[in-house]
């Protein structure tokens, strides 16, 4: 465990409405995930990661919304996130499954920065930085994840070249999901990506569930 922790001031959880859910999901790395939170809401707004706007929808909009990620994710599986910014979905990952390893992808230095501290800050020893765009990463791991970074087509051709033999892209997405599997289908086959399956996970746990499109990487 990490020596950090949340402050008084930060975004905590103690009477707050998602306690139950951080708790099922945190266990007793919950701390880990407060001072998290804690981070994003204070340098992360001051460095320009966070919008100070997302700071009251920090649990429900991010962390929670990323950690639940871990239902489709094997154990001790190998994750490169690609386009991390502030660490999402990496770093809840890391903190929820400290089974699993992360490589965080980032090409930008001031977030690259800011996670290299976090992860320090946090203790996180199943966590590493890459600074540098998917197509600059020379490793391949059973799954890749992004969030908010790029329609599936984009995602596709960044990503897919990442998944190991028989592995997988799980792309974070919102609303649009479905039309993008049928606006990008030809690019995702292009790319080497099998058929698309749009899954929700946190159904009973979040409102609304995280959704998430899964394509199997071919060959």
């Amino acid at each position: 465990m990490s020596s950090a922790e949340p402050t008084p001031n930060g975004p905590s959880l103690a009477e707050g409405p998602f306690l139950v859910v951080a708790t099922s999901l945190f266990g007793d790395r919950l701390p880990l995930a407060e001072a998290y939170a804690e981070l994003l809401a204070t340098d992360g707004v001051t460095r320009g990661l966070i919008g100070p706007r997302e700071v009251p929808r920090l649990w429900d909009r991010h962390l929670l919304n990323c950690a639940v990620l871990g239902e489709l994710i094997d154990e001790g599986t190998a994750v490169i996130d690609v386009g991390s910014g502030a660490g999402l979905p990496g770093i809840p990952l890391a903190i929820a499954r400290p089974d699993l390893q992360l490589m965080l992808v980032e090409p930008m230095l001031r977030r690259t920065t800011f996670l290299e501290e976090a992860v320090a800050a946090l203790g996180l020893d199943n966590v590493t930085v890459f600074r540098g765009r998917a197509e600059d990463c020379d490793v391949a791991a059973p799954v890749v994840t992004a969030r908010a970074v790029a329609d599936l087509g984009k995602l596709s051709r960044w990503c897919l070249p990442l998944v190991a033999r028989g592995g997988e892209l799980l792309a974070m997405k919102g609303g649009s999901a479905q039309e993008e599997m049928t606006e990008h289908a030809r690019a995702i086959r292009k790319a080497r990506g099998g058929e698309p399956e749009l899954v929700l996970c946190g159904v009973g746990m979040l409102e609304p569930p995280t959704t998430v499109v899964r394509v199997p990487r071919r060959g």
